[in-house]
């Protein structure tokens, strides 16, 4: 059986990891602003087309000659997946053309030869993509809410204001990173931040619970205390629980493909700020509230 029952003094580096974590969401934020987000055809609008060649001889810079002489507009092309795989977006497109794909096909003949084959096309127009960022954005939004709501009623307003920042954090510094790295955010990439909110605030609640239980149990001593004694007395689940779903999410990663690759690496800086948040950023904050026994029986 397992027996798991560690002493660490965590809160003697609370303050280290605070500053660290307002270190990573200025860095975020400065990123977010100055550099911006790499959005993909889901929220800026235009075509996507993944183009296997079969010769491979044809390199990146064959197929972006091939698509910058069909007057696409702003055309971005990189290899995707294996040697001889190429992702090519352009924000421009003819909607009046019947056969727009049919006429692609045909230049890229010409140019590169007939041994090609798209295996995927995506067209998204500007008011659908406009659409579509903006419901990404309110349901960010409304999950966040709904997660204040829902700890506001099941614990005091000490409890809500720490389990929120901590949301907020491991919500920006997870983009701030998609920003710094240049990663493509899309659709799933909107799924997996509403992925990491619930999990980031599981990871949250199981903590807050037993930090609740404890202030009952244990009336003499202080918060601080309380909160260091709770987080080792669930530290525990919360290795076994952050672990095992890092493992299935680094096999996604590594073998899921490029598809997957944007979902899985915003899964994975989830669980990991998730996990660090619940620890260094929530409960600091109700150390620094002075929750004590008197305002959880309050609260009751």
């Amino acid at each position: 059986m397992f027996n798991f029952k560690p002493d660490i003094q965590f809160i003697n580096y609370f303050r280290i990891f605070i500053f660290i974590s307002l270190i990573l969401i200025i860095i975020s934020i400065g990123s977010i602003f100055y550099k911006g987000l790499n959005f993909g055809v889901d929220f800026k609008g235009g075509t996507l087309i993944e183009l296997r060649v079969e010769n491979t001889e044809i390199g990146i810079g064959d197929v972006r000659q091939s698509f910058i002489k069909m007057n696409l507009g702003d055309v971005n092309v990189k290899k995707f997946g294996k040697e001889n795989d190429f992702l090519i977006k352009f924000e421009g497109n003819d909607k009046n053309k019947e056969n727009f794909v049919k006429d692609i096909k045909i230049q890229l003949s010409k140019d590169i030869g007939n041994n090609f084959s798209f295996r995927r096309v995506e067209d998204v127009g500007p008011k659908v993509s406009g659409e579509l960022l903006r419901s990404g954005l309110i349901a960010i939004v409304l999950s966040l809410s709904a997660m204040l709501i829902y700890i506001w009623i099941r614990f005091e307003w000490q409890f809500s204001l720490g389990a929120i920042i901590a949301l907020v954090h491991d919500v920006i510094v997870t983009i701030g990173f998609f920003s710094i790295l240049e990663f493509e955010i899309n659709l799933s990439i909107v799924a997996a931040v509403l992925t990491i909110v619930g999990y980031s605030m599981n990871d949250t609640v199981v903590i807050f619970d037993r930090v609740r239980e404890n202030l009952k149990k244990y009336t003499s001593k202080t918060i601080n205390e309380i909160s260091n004694l709770s987080i080792n007395e669930t530290l525990s689940r919360t290795i076994i629980t952050s672990l095992t779903t890092l493992l299935a999410l680094l096999s996604i990663f590594f073998f899921g493909g490029e598809i997957l690759k944007g979902f899985s690496f915003a899964m994975i800086l989830g669980v990991i700020f998730g996990t660090y948040s619940s620890i260094f950023i929530a409960n600091p904050i109700l150390i620094k509230l002075k929750v004590n026994q008197k305002s959880v029986l309050k609260g009751e």
